[in-house]
């Protein structure tokens, strides 16, 4: 397909593109419900903030560091097996734990929650790697991976904000259901359409690519770590800065409601671009734009410099996750494709955990600006390590 006519509309004409990605995104908009719906139910429930947090934090530990192996039984089995597999599973113990919440034990809450965490369906990575199959060519998969982080993005902006309408009438245990209800409903209609029943189960044994696919995924998960890193650190400091200077708490919402606009004006711009570099040579100079983005975002003297500054942080976090896992699907081999996108996210999330922990530790010990800093060079690190080296560097020449 001619790079003039690989647009976003281009994207939603392939065949089946529509239904199947209406399907995914409907069962990911549980993504962004069931988190905060746990958390104010337990909460709730136990009346301890303490239990609420190691509830919490098993759930989404489980959901984000066995996604790998997750996408790894789908790359095995085919999506519909696996996947509807899973789906039932999760239902059931999502079931189990709102049941649970009506006579709170807070070990068995911990242990429901871990083990739902851990059959969550990984609709994403499926999805990404249907894109690699469904699409005619690099250009139009760019272009879909940029609508699907995009579309990502405003998920998880609009299932909090539906969980707070939702419990403006009801108790936070039917955000569980809610959540629960559309993940069944997308799964089963995500499996149910053409292209993913077309796809096949998978070998046993993954053949590796040409190239070194492992070696080179390791630069794409690094720097989606780096992204997630930003992000959990951004979102702290953000709070601290408006608390520090005595602005409402609603400052602090409208400069991470910044950031996401940015990330989403920035994918769509990336995607719309016909690049004529590969993505492992933008995958660096991303990076870079992103560590100096937060660079600049220290040094914001108030609210509204600031909220320019994170929108630009924000502006390169989507097409740096995009090129990534362009490079994770160009790196894997057909039957692992699910897994390699996996690893990609799972970076970007363990990231922003991290990223969460260290702005914690350090806002009470120094100033924003410096943590802005701090992190800025970090990302700047790893934009520098993630550059690909010339054919022959570093290798021994034979005497």
């Amino acid at each position: 397909m001619p790079a003039s006519r690989a647009s976003y509309r281009a994207v939603l004409r392939l065949p089946h593109a529509r239904r199947t990605f209406a399907a995914a995104l409907l069962g990911r908009l549980s993504y962004g419900i069931v988190p905060l719906s746990v958390m104010l139910s337990v909460t709730r429930a136990s009346g301890s903030y303490a239990v609420a947090g190691t509830v919490m934090a098993l759930f989404g530990g489980t959901a984000v560091f066995l996604s790998p192996a997750r996408a790894a039984l789908v790359d095995r089995y085919g999506p519909r097996r696996a996947l509807l597999a899973m789906n039932a599973a999760y239902l059931a113990l999502l079931a189990l734990l709102t049941l649970g919440l009506t006579r709170p034990s807070p070990l068995a809450l911990a242990l429901l929650a871990a083990a739902a965490g851990s059959c969550c369906p990984p609709l994403g990575p499926t999805m990404r790697a249907l894109w690699g199959r469904i699409t005619p060519d690099r250009a139009l998969l760019q272009r879909a991976y940029s609508l699907d982080g995009v579309a990502e993005e405003l998920l998880f902006v609009t299932g909090p904000l539906l969980v707070g309408v939702l419990v403006g009438f009801a108790p936070p245990a039917a955000g569980i259901l809610v959540g629960a209800a559309l993940m069944g409903v997308g799964t089963a209609a995500f499996v149910a359409s053409p292209a993913v029943r077309a796809v096949p189960p998978g070998r046993r044994t993954a053949r590796r690519t040409a190239g070194g696919g492992p070696r080179r995924l390791l630069r794409p998960v690094a720097a989606a770590a780096a992204v997630g890193l930003a992000i959990g650190v951004a979102d702290l400091l953000i709070v601290a800065f408006t608390q520090g200077r005595g602005y409402g708490g609603s400052s602090a919402a409208w400069l991470l409601a910044s950031m996401s606009a940015g990330s989403a004006v920035g994918g769509l711009a990336h995607g719309a671009v016909s690049w004529r570099a590969a993505p492992g040579a933008r995958l660096p100079l991303l990076t870079a734009g992103l560590g100096l983005a937060l660079c600049a975002a220290g040094l914001a003297p108030g609210v509204i410099t600031l909220a320019t500054a994170v929108a630009a942080v924000g502006f390169f976090v989507s097409p740096t996750i995009t090129t990534g896992y362009l490079m994770a699907d160009e790196s894997a081999a057909p039957e692992a494709r699910v897994r390699a996108g996996a690893w990609v996210n799972t970076a970007v999330n363990a990231g922003s955990t991290v990223g969460t922990a260290v702005a914690g530790a350090l806002a009470g010990r120094a100033p924003v600006t410096v943590c802005f800093a701090m992190t800025g060079a970090v990302v700047l690190m790893t934009a520098a390590a993630v550059t690909a080296r010339p054919q022959g560097v570093g290798r021994r020449v034979p005497a």
